[in-house]
């Protein structure tokens, strides 16, 4: 997301709270609305898929002391950062801001500011700098994985914690990182100057991107690492532990903050994703946070009410009582024995009657069938779909 975008986007009203909210009404707020426009309770809904990610966005921000005071620190400042004098902002570009002119401020307004904007935008393979002066090195944020996790039903239902297999880049073991041989150093690139990135000018914009010679590292290598040629990471493999939650559902999407790739010359670990597929159960079903399944009854039972037995997962079954005269794909509610929330509570079961037709019929309930049918005769039960069939 560009500088612009965080500059304009008010995370206070997209949370609803006032500015001197308080952490604990912050939270509140945001699994309200976490709860409300989650894709999971709003499939097909992009409107609210949007809404749930500005939610996200916002919390990310403000549920951090530092990082919200960094934007409130951005947002008090007089009009706001609109490009360069004559277009009615600060006299200095973005560039300038970010101390991105081809050298390096100490001291003063534009280090200030700049240090104050390397903290709140250091997300998503952001950089923070390490060091003072010409040939600063950059901590970079390492990225973000995903992987996929498929879990039986009953899996999904209990919770469960799985290894999870990476392979991601680290520091190369041989060169610690550097890039170079051993015996040799790599020097201070002399185009940025070592800040790893220079400003490209748009108009009233001043823009940040990787310098084209040392490729954002900060550092020229003469003399390569045997090892990784260089790039000072090596690929490698770890096994980690992740905890599934109870009631995770089929295509819901889980973030390990601080569990992906690592990051460079200090910089934070990116985040793992672990995208969830569920298997499907033999007798149970699932919408949302209940469960569905369907019972088969017989046509008396239907017809004149009965109580039957039910299964629940991984329970003792229950007693259903269906009324008398009920039809068939009526759907009958067990509060309790669903999935559970993340709340704590749990969702439903949902049991809907299938009433069975017999398809062979012995002689007794053949005659019992007649004089049942004798009995309602006189009820024509199509008629006045018909009637209704022949108008315009």
């Amino acid at each position: 997301m560009s500088t612009k975008d965080y500059l304009e986007k008010d995370y206070y009203k997209v949370l609803g709270v006032s500015k001197s909210a308080s952490q604990e009404e912050i939270k509140k707020s945001y699994r309200k609305l976490a709860r409300k426009y989650h894709p999971d309770a709003n499939k097909g809904d992009a409107d609210a898929e949007d809404r749930f990610k500005e939610v996200s966005e916002a919390y990310d921000v403000l549920s951090d002391d530092k990082r919200r005071k960094e934007y409130d620190a951005v947002r008090s400042m007089p009009g706001g950062f609109r490009g360069q004098q004559g277009g009615g902002g600060f006299p200095f570009d973005l560039g300038d801001i970010f101390g991105q002119t081809g050298g390096t401020q100490t001291g003063g307004a534009g280090e200030r500011i700049g240090d104050l904007f390397g903290g709140l935008f250091n997300r998503g393979g952001g950089t923070r700098t390490t060091g003072t002066g010409t040939g600063t090195r950059r901590a970079r944020r390492g990225a973000d994985v995903e992987t996929d996790v498929t879990l039986s039903f009953g899996r999904a239902m209990n919770g469960v914690t799985v290894p999870i297999k990476l392979t991601s880049e680290a520091a190369c073991p041989s060169c610690r990182g550097t890039g170079a041989k051993a015996g040799t150093v790599p020097r201070v690139c002399p185009n940025c100057e070592g800040t790893g990135h220079e400003t490209r000018n748009l108009g009233n914009f001043g823009f940040q991107e990787p310098c084209r010679e040392c490729h954002g590292r900060g550092l020229v290598v003469d003399d390569p690492c045997p090892t990784c040629h260089g790039s000072g990471r090596k690929q490698s493999d770890r096994t980690i532990q992740a905890r599934v939650p109870a009631g995770v559902a089929d295509g819901q999407r889980i973030r390990l903050k601080g569990k992906g790739a690592p990051g460079e010359n200090g910089g934070p670990q990116g985040d793992l994703y672990v995208n969830i597929k569920v298997l499907p159960h033999k007798v149970f079903g699932r919408t949302g946070d209940n469960l569905t399944m369907t019972v088969p009854v017989t046509f008396p039972e239907a017809a004149l009410g009965a109580e039957i037995r039910v299964p629940t997962f991984q329970g003792q079954p229950v007693t259903l009582r269906l009324p008398e005269g009920t039809p068939n794909g009526r759907t009958f509610r067990v509060r309790g024995r669903g999935a559970a929330r993340r709340d704590g509570t749990m969702g439903d079961l949902l049991v809907t009657v299938d009433v069975q037709v017999p398809s062979k019929l012995d002689d007794r309930t053949r005659e019992a069938l007649e004089r049942l049918r004798d009995a309602g005769a006189g009820e024509d039960l199509r008629g006045e779909l018909l009637q209704q069939a022949r108008t315009e």
